[in-house]
C-alpha cells in the first residue's frame, strides 16, 4: 500500500461525472498513489455508479480506490477500501462489514483518538488538519506539525497528513516519518491536475 500521494476528490464532482473521470485519471497518470472518492453532496446512488466506473479506470494503473464513509456504496461498487471519520461507524464495525481484505483508513484528529484507537483493525490513518483549509471547512482544529510529529511517530499504523499540506510539505512531513500526504486542491485546483500530481510524486521519492 502506497500512500505517498493520496488524493482525495472534491466536493460536487460525482455530479459532472466526466470531468471527475477526467481529474481522477489525470491525477493517477502523475503519480497519485492512493484515490478517495469523496462527496458529501451526492447520494449512495450515484456515488456507488461513480466508484464502479472509476475502479475499472483506476484498476489498469494499479491505484487503489477508497470511498469516503459510505460503507454500503464500497460494497456495492467493489472499491478497494474505504476511509471512516471519528464520527462515522466505528472502525472495529467497518472493518466486521468489509471483511478482513479491503482498506480500511480512520481519520485522527487528537493524541486520544489515536490512544483509543483499536488494535489489529485500522491499515492506516489520515492525521490532521496540520492546517486550516478551504476544502473541509468542518475540520478540526489545526495540530500544527509538531503536534502531527508525535501522532505519527506514536501510530501502529502508517499515517498520512492532511490539511492543506502541499509541495512545500515533503521535507518536514518525510522527517517525522509520514508515509504520505492526502490533498484535495494541490491536484484539483491545479491548472494542470496531472502535472501537479507528478511534481508531489516527484518532490516525494526525491527526499
Amino acid at each position: 500500500m502506497n500512500l505517498s500521494v493520496y488524493f482525495v476528490t472534491p466536493d460536487g464532482w460525482v455530479a459532472r461525472r466526466a470531468a471527475l473521470e477526467a481529474l481522477i485519471l489525470a491525477a493517477a497518470r502523475g503519480g497519485a498513489t492512493m484515490i478517495q472518492l469523496r462527496d458529501k453532496q451526492a447520494d449512495d446512488a450515484d456515488m456507488a455508479e461513480a466508484a464502479r466506473q472509476l475502479k475499472t479506470l483506476l484498476a489498469p494503473l494499479g491505484v487503489p480506490l477508497v470511498v469516503n464513509d459510505r460503507v454500503a456504496v464500497m460494497l456495492a461498487s467493489g472499491a478497494d477500501g474505504v476511509h471512516v471519520g471519528q464520527t462515522d461507524a466505528s472502525a472495529v464495525e467497518t472493518r466486521r462489514r468489509i471483511g478482513a481484505n479491503r482498506i480500511l483508513g480512520l481519520s485522527i484528529e487528537t493524541e486520544v483518538q489515536l490512544a483509543a484507537m483499536p488494535a489489529g483493525v485500522v491499515d492506516y490513518i489520515g492525521v490532521g488538519p496540520l492546517r486550516a483549509t478551504a476544502s473541509k471547512t468542518d475540520a478540526a482544529a489545526p495540530l500544527g506539525i509538531e503536534r502531527l510529529a508525535g501522532i505519527v511517530r506514536a501510530s501502529p499504523v502508517p499515517a498520512v497528513a492532511i490539511g492543506g499540506v502541499g509541495l512545500a510539505d515533503i521535507p518536514a512531513l518525510k522527517a517525522c516519518g509520514t508515509a504520505g500526504m492526502a490533498v484535495i486542491s494541490a491536484i484539483a485546483a491545479a491548472a494542470e491536475p496531472e502535472a501537479a500530481a507528478r511534481a508531489l510524486a516527484e518532490g516525494w521519492a526525491a527526499r
